[in-house]
């Protein structure tokens, strides 16, 4: 994959967003759309994820947490941009 076209986004997620799956949701879209990166629940009540990977995948990833699973109430999404780091991988922290 050449690095012009990977991109790596930061998303806060907020609404109900903890104890309904939202993190292992995340991480199987993330898997199925070969995206590298992390998910986790902060002490604030949001979630947090990194998507690494290809423009199209990663904003898919992106789209979907504006929604989340099925059980999750999504008030809002904060997303923002940063340099790649070329990790791999998908993990819930």
């Amino acid at each position: 994959m050449s690095q012009s076209f990977t991109a790596r986004y930061r998303v806060v997620v907020h609404g109900l967003v903890q104890g309904v799956w939202f993190r292992d949701s995340c991480r199987r879209v993330a898997m199925d759309e070969g995206v590298a990166g992390w998910v986790r629940n902060r002490s604030d009540g949001t979630v947090e994820a990194v998507f690494e990977g290809p423009l199209d995948a990663v904003a898919r990833c992106v789209s979907w947490c504006r929604m989340g699973p099925p059980r999750a109430e999504v008030d809002s999404i904060d997303v923002s941009e940063e340099p790649a780091e070329g990790i791999a991988g998908f993990s819930v922290r």
